[in-house]
């Protein structure tokens, strides 16, 4: 029988997350007490609560069947690629080029899109990244090649 693999694997991450944040905050932070809650009382509480309702997420998935995953390989290949892409091109081609280029191949994603509405998106969503963080947040990035 196959397995609801996304409900096994989200509850899973659930529990390693919230048992993750109640251990760190036990070992670095006093508890207290009810009557006298120390700094760790809260994020431990917090962090037990999220694990078990990971269990509570993860256990009945893995008695019930479930729909296969299908990777969509073409898709997460185009959204890494324009990931490395900007990181890549940051530095030496600037925040527009870098945000044109990955908007570029992370919309080879879809083939549903014409060549013209995913140019026009690119250098929309390049007109808002400089606008938001080079205009607005006053960041300092080199916008374009020649002023890397």
């Amino acid at each position: 029988m196959k397995r609801d693999v996304r409900d096994v694997l989200g509850g899973a991450l659930m529990v390693a997350v919230g048992a993750g944040a109640a251990l760190y905050a036990q070992q670095h932070y006093e508890l207290g007490e009810l009557r006298n809650m120390g700094p760790g009382f809260f994020p431990v509480a917090l962090g037990w609560l999220l694990a078990g309702l990971g269990a509570l997420v993860a256990v009945p998935a893995l008695l019930r069947g479930g729909e296969p995953i299908v990777l969509a390989r073409r898709a997460a290949a185009a959204v890494l690629g324009a990931l490395m892409v900007f990181g890549l091109l940051l530095k030496p081609a600037g925040l527009v080029l870098a945000t044109v280029a990955a908007v570029l191949l992370a919309s080879l994603a879809d083939a549903r899109y014409r060549w013209r509405t995913r140019l026009l998106t690119a250098l929309v969503i390049a007109a808002l990244a400089w606008l938001i963080f080079i205009a607005g947040l006053g960041m300092v990035l080199p916008t374009w090649p020649w002023s890397a």
